[in-house]
C-alpha cells in the first residue's frame, strides 16, 4: 500500500482501474447488447467480439516499441481517448448496423486499450523501487481485477436500472470510466519525475 504514496505509481494504478472498469463494461454488456439491442445470434456475437481481442494482441507490440521514446502519460492518454471514441460508437450503433460497421469500432476499442496497456505497465513497474517488483505486481493484479469486477457489478446495475436498454447504458457508461482513465493518464504529465518512456 505504502507504493500508493508515488503520485505516479497512483495515477498509474487509478489509470489501470479505470481502464479495466471500461473492459469489464464492455466484455460482459457487448454479447446482450449484439443480441438483444442489435439481434445478432449468438455465434455471429461471438465473432463480432473478436476485433477487439485481435487488434490489442496486433497493437500491444507496437505500442511496448513507442513506449521506450514517449512518455506513459501521452501514449496512454491516446489510447484511452480512442478507447473511448470507440465505446462512444457502439453505443450509438442503430440495430440495422452492418457487420463493418460493427468491427471497425470494436477494432478501434482495442487499438485503444491495445495502445495503453504497456505503457502503463511500463510506468507502474518504473515507478517503484526493484526491490518492490513483488508489490508491484500485486498492485497491478489487484487494479485489473477491481476494474474487471466493477465493470461487471456496473453492467448489472444498468441492467436494474434500465431495462431492456441496459446493454446500451452500460457502453455509455464504459465511454464514461475510460475518458476518466484518459485524464488521470494525462495527468500523469504533470507528476516531477515522469520521464520519457515511464
Amino acid at each position: 500500500v505504502d507504493l500508493l504514496q508515488r503520485p505516479l505509481f497512483a495515477l498509474s494504478a487509478f489509470t489501470s482501474m479505470a481502464s479495466f472498469t471500461t473492459q469489464g463494461l464492455a466484455f460482459v454488456g457487448l454479447p446482450f447488447f449484439f443480441q438483444t439491442v442489435l439481434h445478432r445470434p449468438p455465434v455471429e456475437t461471438g465473432f463480432l467480439m473478436l476485433p477487439w481481442a485481435l487488434v490489442v494482441a496486433l497493437s500491444a507490440p507496437l505500442a511496448g516499441r513507442l513506449s521506450e521514446r514517449i512518455q506513459a502519460g501521452w501514449l496512454g492518454g491516446i489510447g484511452l481517448v480512442t478507447l473511448c471514441a470507440g465505446m462512444v460508437g457502439l453505443a450509438r450503433l442503430s440495430p440495422d448496423a452492418s457487420v463493418p460497421d460493427i468491427a471497425w469500432r470494436m477494432a478501434l476499442c482495442g487499438a485503444g486499450f491495445g495502445l495503453f496497456q504497456s505503457p502503463n505497465l511500463n510506468a507502474l513497474m518504473s515507478s517503484a523501487p526493484p526491490e518492490r517488483a513483488g508489490g508491484a505486481s500485486g498492485v497491478i493484479a489487484i487494479a485489473r481485477l477491481l476494474g474487471q469486477t466493477s465493470g461487471a457489478a456496473l453492467v448489472a446495475l444498468c441492467f436494474g436500472l434500465a431495462g431492456a436498454a441496459g446493454p446500451t447504458w452500460a457502453l455509455w457508461l464504459g465511454a464514461g470510466t475510460a475518458a476518466v482513465a484518459a485524464v488521470a493518464s494525462f495527468a500523469r504529465l504533470r507528476v516531477p519525475g515522469a520521464v520519457s518512456g515511464r
